[in-house]
């Protein structure tokens, strides 16, 4: 692209589906009732972590992290999104982009980071058990909750700030919300810089979590495998089926996602998918861990439905 023709930008326009006026009509019911779950469970799991004295342990502390994240996050895009479906200009000022897109790319990062965090707790539960409190002490806990945060919002407010003082060409994102990847596509300049900025953010955020997930898991796999006993067995799967589960869901729709090659014929199918992704993932997580989970099931019986409801007959 030629550098004198620069847009001068106070607005974008969020034209990701546009052509499917009826599919958004679809998408506007089906996002609405799934953001709602998204906040009854993911709520309900804060609010009975905080509430239930059984429940103040390591591993429902990061998962209250979790549930807070997710609510962010949908929160960050979700109701943008949904304003655009039902409005004939799909726009958003500079400024609510930037905000938009720092939001969702810092909350995604400290995910990607936190189940790391919280790989290495199923990692000490399992493997050091006679430790577990001493290592995993209260301090140490909000050490690591904090520098998720911190390290997160860091490094998507460093790929933000470059990409977003930079000239764009035109101001029409081909996408949903204000995502860096689309933005990206409407700068003028080289680029170069950026990208090289987001492979080392892939590094700190994807591959050395994942690395260290997995290996947390080789050892969990083999310590397991070290008990004698079938119950005994059973019980040290049954507190990490959770995470592993949540890691591949949103690991393994992230890489599908970001990693398959794009075409104009599976443009529609990639939004749709992508969308799926961002408000599936939020909504299962607080299923995932209430489904084989007894302790949340007594909690909400006990939070919910004793202590609320019944204090109101």
């Amino acid at each position: 692209m030629e550098k004198g023709n620069y847009t001068l930008v106070s607005e974008f326009f969020l034209v990701g589906l546009s052509n499917y006026p009826d599919l958004q009509v679809f998408l506007y019911v089906l996002c609405l009732l799934m953001y709602l779950v998204i906040l009854l469970g993911n709520g309900t799991l804060i609010i009975i972590s905080i509430l239930d004295s059984r429940l103040h342990t390591p591993m429902y502390f990061f998962l209250g992290n979790l549930s807070f994240l997710d609510i962010c996050y949908t929160s960050s895009s979700i109701p943008q999104m949904l304003v655009n479906f039902t409005s004939e200009r799909k726009s958003i000022t500079f400024i609510g982009c930037a905000l938009q897109m720092v939001l969702s790319l810092g909350l995604a990062s400290t995910e990607c980071l936190l189940l790391a965090v919280m790989g290495f707790d199923r990692y000490v539960a399992i493997c050091n058990p006679l430790r577990y409190t001493i290592i995993m002490n209260k301090g140490l806990c909000v050490q690591m909750a904090a520098w998720t945060w911190i390290l997160g919002f860091l490094i998507a407010s460093i790929q933000s700030v470059l990409a977003l003082i930079l000239p764009f060409c035109d101001n029409i994102i081909d996408h949903l919300f204000c995502e860096i990847l689309a933005l990206l596509k409407l700068i003028c300049v080289d680029i170069s810089l950026n990208l090289f900025i987001m492979i080392i953010a892939s590094i700190i955020l994807l591959i050395t979590p994942l690395l260290l997930i997995f290996f947390s898991y080789v050892f969990i796999l083999f310590t397991i495998l070290k008990i004698n006993s079938t119950e005994g067995r059973k019980k040290a799967f049954s507190t990490c089926s959770a995470h592993l589960t949540v890691v591949i869901l949103f690991y393994g729709s992230a890489l599908f996602i970001y990693m398959k090659p794009k075409s104009k014929e599976t443009k529609l199918f990639d939004e749709i998918f992508g969308l799926s992704y961002w408000v599936f993932t939020p909504m299962l997580n607080p299923i995932i861990y209430s489904l084989r989970n007894k302790e949340v099931k007594g909690a909400v019986e006990k939070v919910l439905i004793r202590n609320l409801f019944l204090r109101r007959i």
